[in-house]
């Protein structure tokens, strides 16, 4: 287990470069590491990139897949994890949301889910590494359903910054850190 246990989140556009350092930084602090994978293989593309993603990843780690109630399922599989890598908010957010463009129950149910995340990382001893996309910085969307993903994932972006020892933003694989010693 690390000296002292950290959550540390990583903001950043699409392809910014989040998931290799996360994969960086987890190698370097935890012995046993738990990998929260929350993709859903809907096509074959995004199979593709689950797979590749897999491809990345020590063959030791383990890993547990989970696109909705992502608290639950790392209660279950915490036992000897002494970190967690968190791939990403950014999908566990969209597959809670689905389609649903009532912005009051979406948000009931988003951050019920982000606050059990939040209740299992208190809990745990495990330091966390937590990937999520920054999609705040671009045009505000055209749809009503991108509008509320935005504002969700802002607000759950919000909510894990708060809990977290540190936080990176990065921009073409260079990390900032914005919040820590």
């Amino acid at each position: 287990m690390p000296a002292k246990r950290k959550i540390i989140l990583l903001l950043g556009g699409a392809r910014s470069g989040k998931s290799n350092f996360a994969q960086e930084l987890a190698a370097k602090l935890g012995r046993k590491v738990l990998f929260a994978a929350t993709g859903e293989p809907l096509d074959d593309e995004m199979q593709a990139r689950i797979e590749e993603h897999k491809k990345s990843r020590p063959r030791h780690w383990r890993t547990v897949e989970a696109s909705r109630y992502l608290g639950k399922a790392l209660k279950e599989q915490l036992s000897d994890a002494d970190l967690v890598l968190i791939d990403c908010l950014t999908l566990l957010v969209a597959n809670l949301l689905g389609d649903d463009t009532d912005y009051a129950k979406a948000e009931k149910k988003i951050m019920a889910e982000i606050k059990e995340l939040v209740s299992t990382m208190n809990a745990s001893r495990a330091s966390f590494v937590i990937v999520s996309n920054e999609v705040g910085l671009g045009l505000v969307p055209d749809n009503k359903l991108g509008r509320i993903y935005r504002d969700l994932l802002g607000k759950t972006n919000q909510l894990i910054a708060q809990h977290a020892t540190e936080v990176y933003f990065l921009a073409a694989g260079i990390p900032l850190k914005i919040k820590g010693d």
